[in-house]
């Protein structure tokens, strides 16, 4: 660890002590240089004599897979291959039934399609069919009219995207392209679909949904308004449908869920793989190219949806694949941009610090967007970079 950054070990030491943390890591990356690599505890957050999590553990990171999936697309526009302000159906023309025919490219990555729920859930077992989810969204009706209004697709972005590249780039899978064009030149431990050899090796650790403590003493305590909370109880909302696409909820830790390549929340990460991600999204890493252009960058972080968010039902900001930081998701500074994993990994880039961040967890907390541990972390990285 560089000197300076002893407040964000501390912070993270206290996830431990105070927050309920198992087993976790976390990287930050400044001006592509590597200045924090941690971790600690368990790889089993339900089996306390789990063997211990090593430098190169790896772990589900859920949501957080939307961050690596939604860099294809742009580099696929990067390279003359998409062109993100075409119809959808002009790539894929089963798409356009149902009156998706307006549908862009560009509302896929901004949430704004209108399909995160479908009429019929799938099972675990058919979300793992090829084309199963892909031929339900083509034949979906979307719940507004696209365009005109945001609301966050769990599960659906990431079968819109995979489709949408598969068609863009010749019949790659997106976890394929990802593999070939990211994660190998750079040296990543990240896949969207873990590899059988990968997988026998041991490196992953297993997830569990633990209870969060109690806020400690003195600590500010916040309760979700009765609106959101209604939301995720009421099976008819949209909320509940969009968050159970597939039901019911699948096993995480089975090895046929972590080889599928599922975009929206399969992804398998280190924290220093996904905090160097980030960094090279913003420049040169280990004598590799940058992966984003300066035009790229900005692409990908300019404000396209803000407001009320028809499915988590609180406001929320995104660019084209990435949430921006706002109140939903406080990342370093207003900047920033990345996308947390639903029950506490988070990874994002703040191009104007040069700092990149990566957090991942095998302890599940009852959290979508904004979870305490890595928030404490960003506190007190904020106190060290200004």
């Amino acid at each position: 660890m560089a000197d300076g950054y002893e407040p964000v070990r501390d912070a993270f030491i206290r996830n431990f002590e105070r927050r309920g943390e198992r087993g976790a890591a976390l990287a930050v990356h400044r001006e592509g240089r590597k200045v924090v690599d941690l971790w600690a505890g368990t790889t089993d957050p339900a089996d306390p004599h789990a063997a211990p999590w090593s430098e190169d553990t790896a772990v589900v990171v859920r949501s957080a897979t939307k961050g690596l999936a939604a860099a294809v697309p742009h580099l696929l526009h990067q390279r003359g291959q998409l062109d993100l302000d075409a119809p959808v159906g002009a790539y894929w023309p089963q798409f356009k039934a149902a009156g998706k025919e307006r549908v862009l490219v560009r509302h896929l990555l901004a949430h704004r399609a209108g399909l995160p729920a479908l009429d019929a859930p799938l099972t675990p077992q058919e979300a793992l069919e090829p084309g199963r989810a892909v031929r339900a969204l083509a034949a979906q009706a979307p719940a507004w009219e696209p365009g005109t209004a945001h609301g966050y697709h769990p599960h659906t972005f990431g079968w819109l995207l995979g489709e949408l590249v598969a068609r863009a780039s010749g019949g790659r899978t997106l976890g394929r392209w990802f593999a070939d064009e990211v994660a190998a030149p750079l040296g990543l431990d990240l896949w969207i679909g873990l590899p059988e050899a990968v997988a026998a090796e041991g490196r992953a650790a297993r997830v569990a949904e633990q209870e969060a403590p109690a806020p400690e003493p003195g600590a500010l305590r916040t309760r979700p308004k009765r609106s959101v909370t209604e939301a995720y109880a009421d099976p008819a909302s949209l909320t509940r449908r969009a968050f159970d696409v597939i039901a019911p909820k699948p096993d995480e830790n089975a090895p046929e869920w972590r080889a599928a390549e599922l975009p929206a929340s399969g992804g398998i990460a280190t924290a220093r793989a996904l905090s160097a991600f980030y960094a090279a999204l913003l420049g040169p890493l280990g004598g590799a190219r940058r992966l984003f252009t300066p035009a790229t960058l900005t692409q990908a972080r300019s404000l396209e949806s803000d407001g009320p968010d028809r499915v988590l039902v609180v406001g929320t900001r995104f660019g084209l694949g990435y949430m921006l930081h706002g109140p939903a998701c406080p990342m370093l500074g207003p900047g920033s941009f990345g996308h947390p994993g639903r029950g506490g990994s988070l990874g994002f880039a703040d191009p104007e610090t040069g700092v990149s961040f990566g957090y991942v967890t095998g302890t599940l907390h009852r959290s979508v967007t904004s979870d305490p541990r890595p928030q404490a972390v960003i506190r007190a990285l904020r106190s060290v970079v200004g």
